[in-house]
């Protein structure tokens, strides 16, 4: 399978943007079955120091499982944990680290297309022009998070969880008080997964940060996407298309994008089947119509 994967990260500090690029290609020689990470997005809060420590870490405990890729979604869901842990630790070192973030990994074996998400970041799926989500926002006002949120001793008050984060799932934040403990807490490191097995309809996926979801809906996010990507059929380009037009649409917030196409050739144009419904005029109304005419001429 064709795949050309690149990372456009725009980060909005007052009125600068800070662009970075990079192709993150993993490949395990040793098995038999072919994986690639496709591409992660982090979006840090109270600082840039989680997200940092993430982006290093997580990666790395996922490939070094002795169990990956066979058992993926434990494997994943360990090295969620791990790395929360892992920074917890590293904050206890050095208190000015405190910070924290969402995150979101996407990852190809064989063909089946594995998201595991944390927070408010989002992948969508472009299958033949269609908006296929392949993750779920979560913020705190959701049913299923909220629920789980005052099962675990917490509260949402104003859309925020304990009145201070606006999202019920991120790695860090441990100097937040009743967020999160050994034992647990409302705040979970816990990634939620969704698969797909690709095919040939498949075009591409985008993986963004909630700045990006701020101002396109999935479905728009797909058509403007893929209108770019017929024009020109660089992924790169197109991510950065993305970026660009978030700002113009007055989104506030940091921006990243992954745009990662799976099919060499530019999106076919979508040519709309025509109706089977044959459409006629009874008698009748050939008659009213006829008068009707009638009418108009004297």
């Amino acid at each position: 399978m064709y795949m050309s994967v690149l990372t456009i990260l725009c980060t909005i500090m007052g009125s600068r943007i800070v662009l970075m690029a990079q192709v993150p290609f993993m490949g395990i020689s040793q098995l038999d079955i072919p994986m690639l990470l496709v591409g992660q997005v982090f979006d840090g809060h109270g600082g840039k120091h989680a997200a940092d420590f993430a982006c290093f870490h997580l990666p790395k405990f996922i490939i070094e499982n002795e169990d990956f890729p066979r058992d993926i979604e434990r494997v994943v869901t360990s090295a969620f944990l791990h790395t929360d842990t892992a920074f917890e630790e590293a904050c206890t070192l050095d208190a000015t680290l405190a910070s924290g973030t969402t995150a979101l990994t996407a990852l190809l074996i064989g063909r089946l297309l594995v998201v595991a998400n944390a927070g408010d970041c989002r992948a969508v799926l472009c299958r033949r022009g269609k908006a296929i989500e392949m993750s779920r926002d979560h913020k705190p006002i959701c049913g299923k998070e909220k629920q789980r949120i005052e099962a675990s001793g917490g509260y949402v008050y104003d859309g925020y969880l304990n009145g201070q984060l606006n999202v019920a799932r991120a790695l860090g934040d441990w100097h937040m008080e009743g967020m999160k403990g050994r034992d647990g807490g409302p705040l979970s490191a816990e990634p939620e997964f969704m698969t797909a097995k690709l095919t040939e309809d498949d075009e591409f996926l985008i993986i963004g940060c909630d700045g990006i979801w701020d101002v396109f809906m999935s479905q728009n996010a797909v058509d403007f996407a893929r209108r770019r990507l017929q024009e020109h059929n660089d992924p790169a380009t197109c991510s950065k298309d993305l970026v660009d037009e978030a700002l113009k649409r007055k989104s506030g917030d940091n921006l990243a994008v992954v745009v990662v196409c799976f099919q060499p050739q530019r999106p076919p144009n979508l040519i709309a089947p025509r109706s089977r419904v044959q459409r006629s005029f009874s008698a009748e109304g050939l008659r009213e119509l006829q008068s009707f005419l009638d009418d108009l001429k004297t």
